[in-house]
């Protein structure tokens, strides 16, 4: 059977008037004849009866009638579905943040407040590459060794520096090697979080070692807890935003480059890729009014 043919059938059925609905059909009698005959040959059965000069619908013909009406109207109302479906996905941006949540949020935030429309859904799932966008962070991004797959991509380079007590000790200082910290103990990022991971990894390419007094996942905690004199920490000059507490001052660290790469991977995974691309023109566009140094790879 043949959508057409099921279309005539209906017209047909609904008017029980060939002539008729060959006109609604904009189809010649003859056509719309044909169609039917053929129709009834396929399913075996008659699908229409004479009644005088008329036509009706036979007990077949009824049954396929009110079994065929629902499903054809389904078949019909799927491009309009499929399309609210696309325009919702479209809609849609999905922003895995590996790396550099707090800034991130910012940046998703200051978009919704013009782009109000869009929503964007922020996740952090190192096991799943469905997204759209992927934040991630290296000490020294090398594209020639990532297996991650991207059709764009963005790096920029921030500077961490060494958060401490604004007390008299560091009061007179702009920088510092770690290894004239003495006994000062420190205040790190919880967990397996990319960015401790690239701090570890600085230390050990230095041969530095310390030892950790307080953890915790959130860079305002960790900045109370340096203020509070419980110890000094890493910090990143752009992601953890700017240093506002008084109590808190921020040293260049002179033993090596103590910096890392925010690596932000675009996937173009849409039929319509208008709004993701806006998206990242924006995100390009935000970091620009930071301190970044962009990095060409």
């Amino acid at each position: 059977m043949e959508l057409t043919q099921l279309k005539y059938f209906l017209e047909v059925a609904k008017n029980e008037h060939v002539t008729q609905s060959a006109k609604n059909l904009c189809i010649v009698q003859p056509a719309l004849t044909q169609a039917i005959h053929k129709l009834e040959d396929e399913l075996g059965v008659s699908l229409f009866k004479t009644s005088g000069r008329n036509i009706k619908l036979t007990e077949s013909g009824k049954y396929f009638y009110e079994q065929l009406q629902p499903i054809y109207n389904e078949m019909m109302a799927l491009p309009k579905r499929l399309q609210e479906v696309a325009n919702q996905q479209n809609n849609n941006i999905k922003l895995n943040v590996l790396a550099a949540s707090a800034l991130f949020t910012n940046v998703v935030i200051e978009y919704k407040q013009t782009h109000p429309h869009i929503n964007i859904d922020m996740i952090q799932n190192e096991e799943t590459d469905l997204s759209d966008f992927c934040v991630r962070t290296f000490s020294a991004y090398k594209p020639e060794l990532d297996s991650f797959k991207s059709d764009e991509l963005f790096v920029r380079s921030e500077k961490i520096f060494l958060a401490v007590p604004n007390t008299a000790k560091y009061k007179k200082m702009d920088s510092i090697s770690l290894f004239n910290l003495g006994d000062e103990k420190f205040i790190r990022l919880y967990g397996s979080k990319q960015y401790r991971k690239i701090c570890n990894e600085l230390c050990e390419k230095i041969g530095f070692k310390s030892e950790t007094t307080f953890e915790s996942d959130n860079s305002t905690a960790i900045k109370e807890a340096v203020a509070g004199g419980i110890g000094v920490c890493f910090w990143p000059e752009v992601s953890w935003g700017k240093m506002d507490h008084k109590k808190v001052k921020l040293l260049e660290i002179t033993d090596t480059e103590f910096k890392r790469d925010i690596v932000v991977s675009y996937r173009r995974n849409k039929q319509n890729s208008t709004h993701t691309d806006e998206f990242y023109n924006f995100m390009l566009g935000y970091d620009a009014k930071k301190r970044w140094k962009k990095k060409n790879v």
